[in-house]
């Protein structure tokens, strides 16, 4: 029998994906267990979330180190400790190096709200990216689930979900109908992680059946 995957969730506000990924696995289902979420903000919400549901959370704020390598190395410290194969980023709003994300041993993996490869990149975030869809006339928009890169939200994208962009929308209720999605999406992703279906070859990603999964035991 298969271990459950070990997941870290990395945040910085309120943790609303960390909420649905915690309500998701929750009962084993989903063959993944959230193990570690960490949050670069003291004040987060999210580690409430967390620690509501008995799920260690810690505060490695960036704030606290000189360096963004010093930064980075206790994370890789503290996520090492934990022996986490997926790193989730969730509203996390820090930049990873790319040295971060190339000796890290797992999949790291973001959700972006909207249908990348548009309306993203550096600075690109929350209600910034809702505005830039109304403001450009778009009729659609969504979210995305891709993997983590050293270009920020250039990764190989692994699943998106489509959302209407309605008449008389504003930045929060497009939030809202694209947060619904997220709050599907994200799961849904973490459940084929955790059963071995998602493969990577180069840039591009395959959803394996189900009798071909790879993921083997490994602890």
């Amino acid at each position: 029998m298969l271990e459950p995957l070990r997941v870290a969730v990395l945040v910085s506000g309120t943790g609303s994906n960390l909420q649905a990924l915690i309500d998701a696995c929750r009962g084993g289902a989903m063959g993944a267990e959230i193990a570690l979420v960490i949050s670069n903000v003291p004040q987060a919400l999210a580690l409430e979330r967390a620690r509501a549901a008995g799920i260690p959370a810690v505060t490695v704020n960036h704030k606290d180190f000189p360096t963004v390598a010093a930064f980075e190395a206790r994370l890789s410290q503290t996520l090492a400790a934990q022996r986490i194969d997926l790193v989730c980023l969730a509203g996390f709003l820090r930049i990873l190096s790319p040295g971060f994300v190339s000796a890290f041993p797992g999949p790291i993996v973001n959700i972006h709200p909207a249908l990348l490869p548009a309306f993203g990149g550096k600075g690109m975030y929350g209600e910034r990216v809702h505005r830039a869809v109304l403001a450009s006339g778009a009729r659609q928009s969504g979210c995305t689930v891709h993997f983590v890169t050293a270009i920020p939200d250039a990764g190989p994208i692994i699943a998106q979900a489509t959302v209407p962009v309605e008449s008389g929308d504003t930045p929060a209720t497009l939030a809202a109908r694209v947060a619904k999605e997220e709050h599907r999406l994200y799961p849904e992703v973490v459940r084929l992680f955790a059963l071995g279906r998602i493969r990577l070859d180069g840039d591009r990603v395959s959803v394996l059946p189900l009798d071909s999964a790879l993921r083997t035991e490994s602890r």
